[in-house]
């Protein structure tokens, strides 16, 4: 028997080699989350069949659609001829997978039917953004998984002159507008963007990221320059494993991220300033106002400026909601007037975290945060604080920093500014 099998494997691998055999590999199922193509091979010639979510398009009919207002994913799959009780099983058993509850209005779907008339669903993809897709396996095992669609990078520069806003001055220069948040992030220790002005101008290196050439977002920024005010802002990304250096710098090596950030949200601006001679709104009188507001719609998220333990969470009849953050022994800040509260007394929070919205309870006109800074127990104001610096570039690095800052400034010189735009801005 031994010897049959033998002679068996030995024929088939010769009818492989001389071209008269056929090998068809076809799976489907969680290991395909990757988006590995079906491989056909016949009469010794490889070929790729079409392939989109780790399924075979050849083997089935592909329906692409989008998510409407209050539809279900239920009515989609019933025009598909999926009974009530298996769309319900199909519900419970891919909870700890994806909720379909969580399918959203606008979001793209896929099925993918039988190819006969009856055009049975066999799976329904659904694309919460364009990177992830969740696969819903509408056969006998109901199975659910996730995966993610090949993603490749390109690097890209673009310059600009801001003539009304930065978001518009990339949109103009066919650069990912995502740039804007995520230059934002890099400066936000630095730059007040709500104070950007016609005539600032910004060149960046980066990574833009494609799925089947299409933008689906902004990778790593390796450089940039920022001309503000009258001030050059250079920021360049470094990282070392050996030494634990990350993060974005200037060009003296010095970290772009200080211990505070500019204000406590992301989408504001100031209808009061820290003042000692303040006009109060509700008292009608002359009094000091030890604060500076930031004016949002009700439920902004509303950001702890630096990172520290939260001594206070309640609420007040002049403060309304409001939460009290100690960083340190000599920084405490305060938050006032939130529609609500999302920390608890004694819970460490991070930078940036939100730590509760944006209301109007207590004693306020409109929907603000009315941002207090102590240091050393006295109150004053924050936006005149000169913050140090987080860790530098370490001086083991000092000579590999230098050297990747003179090839940055380099690449930053070489890229040229629109004429068009650089007319149109004076």
């Amino acid at each position: 028997m031994k010897l049959r099998k033998r002679e068996i494997l030995l024929t088939a691998i010769a009818l492989v080699a001389i071209g008269g055999g056929a090998m068809i590999f076809a799976f489907a199922g969680p290991e395909s989350q990757a988006g590995n193509p079906v491989a056909v091979h016949a009469d010794s010639a490889s070929v790729i069949t079409r392939s989109e979510f780790g399924l075979a398009l050849d083997s089935f009919n592909e329906i692409s659609g989008e998510i409407q207002r209050n539809q279900y994913l239920g009515a989609i799959l019933q025009k598909y001829h999926m009974d009530p009780q298996t769309i319900a099983a199909l519900a419970t058993n891919s909870k700890d997978v994806f909720d379909i509850r969580n399918i959203r209005a606008g979001k793209p779907y896929t099925l993918f039917c039988t190819k006969d008339s009856l055009q049975k669903a066999c799976y329904f993809v659904y694309q919460p953004n364009p990177i992830d897709y969740v696969v819903f396996e509408l056969r006998d095992s109901l199975m659910v998984y996730k995966g993610k669609r090949a993603v490749t990078t390109r690097k890209k520069e673009v310059a600009g002159v801001i003539q009304n806003s930065l978001f518009e001055a990339l949109d103009k220069a066919d650069a990912d507008p995502a740039l804007a948040m995520e230059l934002s992030k890099i400066y936000a220790w630095d730059v007040d963007f709500y104070s950007i002005q016609k005539g600032d101008r910004f060149k960046v290196i980066y990574d833009q990221q494609y799925v089947q050439d299409q933008k689906v977002g902004v990778g790593r920024i390796a450089a940039a320059i920022l001309e503000h005010g009258g001030e050059s802002f250079y920021a360049f990304y470094y990282h070392d494993d050996s030494t634990h250096a990350d993060g974005y710098y200037n060009e003296h090596a010095k970290s772009l991220r200080k211990a505070f950030l500019k204000a406590p949200l992301k989408f504001y601006h100031i209808t009061s300033h820290y003042s000692m001679h303040r006009f109060h709104p509700i008292e009608h009188r002359w009094k000091s106002h030890l604060g500076t507001d930031y004016a949002a719609p009700t439920g902004t998220p509303i950001m702890s400026t630096a990172a520290g333990t939260v001594v206070a969470s309640r609420y007040s009849r002049f403060n309304g909601n409001y939460v009290k953050v100690r960083h340190n022994s000599e920084y405490t800040t305060q938050y006032l007037h939130m529609s609500k509260r999302a920390v608890k007394v004694g819970q460490y929070v991070k930078q940036g975290q939100v730590i509760g919205y944006v209301g109007s309870t207590g004693e306020a006109t409109g929907p603000h945060v009315c941002y207090r800074f102590w240091k050393n127990g006295k109150q004053v104001n924050p936006l005149k604080q000169k913050f140090p610096s987080a860790n530098p570039v370490p001086a083991s690095d000092m000579h590999l920093f230098e050297q990747m800052v003179d090839s940055e400034k380099l690449a930053l010189a070489d890229i040229q500014f629109n004429h068009a735009v650089l007319a149109s801005a004076k």
